[in-house]
């Protein structure tokens, strides 16, 4: 299949390693979006000062974060900053590699290949663990009132937010991707959303805040 141009081009992350200036990629995204070879450029993972830098060279269509209902702390400015520039938000992970999804247990991170980075994971450790895993287990009653999944569910919560654009969401089975993808059409109501944000608070899993905003 021939390309004419790459839709979506994205700097993955900030340059830590190598120490060459972000307006210098940036710039460079930039240019090829001037000479037609991408139609868009963004970036994931990067803070509003970045982000900042970047737009007063040229505008950031869009930016992919991590988002999920345990990581919420991009809904503490980062999301707002990109909703005033027009930047659209793809947010990542969003059933946090797991841990919100119906079948997974502490059993599950036991049988887990020793090199697997999750053992590694500060959300994969206790005490966070057990309060993440309070958090999905609170969220039960809800999908089966709605006739879903817990992982659904996650996915939704995190498409309630405005600013959210869109939601990459992994799988490696067909069974998986069945198990979330109700969540592109569940729409929380407000009632539902109070629940969620209860059961965030009460559960003590992540930080940031706990229903979306405006």
């Amino acid at each position: 299949m021939e390309v004419d141009a790459i839709d979506l081009m994205q700097l993955h992350w900030p340059d830590t390693d190598t120490g060459t200036p972000v307006e210098e990629a940036w710039g460079e995204l930039l240019r090829m979006v001037g000479e037609g070879k991408i139609r868009s450029a963004g970036v994931c993972n990067f803070g509003v000062d970045l982000l900042e830098r970047c737009e007063a060279l040229g505008h950031v269509v869009s930016v992919q974060i991590p988002f999920s209902l345990i990581a919420r702390e991009s809904a503490s400015g980062l999301m707002q900053w990109c909703h005033e520039h027009g930047t659209a938000v793809i947010v990542y992970s969003p059933m946090q590699v797991g841990l919100l999804t119906d079948a997974f247990t502490r059993t599950s991170l036991e049988s887990l290949a020793l090199e697997d980075w999750r053992h590694r994971h500060p959300e994969f450790q206790s005490p966070r663990l057990e309060r993440n895993l309070a958090l999905r287990d609170a969220l039960r009653p809800l999908a089966e009132e709605r006739s879903t999944t817990v992982g659904a569910i996650a996915v939704a919560w995190t498409l309630s937010w405005p600013q959210v654009t869109g939601a990459i969401v992994g799988a490696r089975t067909t069974e998986q991707v069945d198990g979330w993808i109700d969540g592109a059409t569940v729409q929380l109501s407000e009632r539902d959303l109070d629940i969620i944000a209860a059961a965030i608070i009460e559960s003590g899993a992540g930080s940031g805040p706990a229903r979306p905003t405006p």
